[in-house]
């Protein structure tokens, strides 16, 4: 069994791409502490953009929205979260994207493969969640969609 054990903080990463379902938020929570937290210089991350796609059924599963919402308003232009529901009703007031995190909204959302070095995706969630975008935990190798996208495995953290 191969996996990564850290991600080095402060990152030297320009753009991230967070990919959490449920309690996969849990470590986002604290790579965007890393992220936007104020640090002596020395300690900064060189991360410019940060998008997090997070998945949950309905807006009363979402863990840490309003942090999430406080965060997006003060470091906009850095910070994104986007919200997927999957059973959320459809006479919902809710109007950010229903379904799963899929192919189209990562290339929607995330950062590209293209830009090599300068990216990486970070993955945490259900076994499904893995299975179909990036390929089991325990491996390094990247299948699923991020695979078929072209993220390489130093591109693709699983936590």
């Amino acid at each position: 069994m191969i996996t990564k054990v850290k991600v080095p903080a402060p990152f030297k990463h320009k753009k991230i791409g967070m990919i959490a379902g449920g309690t996969g938020i849990t470590p986002m929570i604290q790579a965007l502490h890393a992220i936007l937290g104020e640090w002596p210089e020395s300690q900064q991350s060189a991360t410019e953009e940060v998008v997090l796609l997070y998945g949950s059924r309905n807006k009363d599963d979402i863990l840490g929205g309003e942090m999430l919402d406080r965060w997006s308003a003060l470091h906009a232009g850095q910070f994104k979260h986007v919200d997927v529901l999957s059973n959320e009703p459809t006479e919902s007031d809710y109007s950010g994207e229903r379904g799963f995190i899929d192919k189209d909204k990562i290339v929607k959302y995330l950062p590209p493969a293209s830009l090599g070095d300068d990216v990486i995706i970070f993955v945490c969630g259900p076994p499904i969640m893995y299975q179909l975008l990036c390929g089991p935990r325990n491996e390094m190798e990247v299948t699923g969609i991020l695979g078929e996208l072209g993220y390489s495995s130093e591109q693709v953290y699983k936590f």
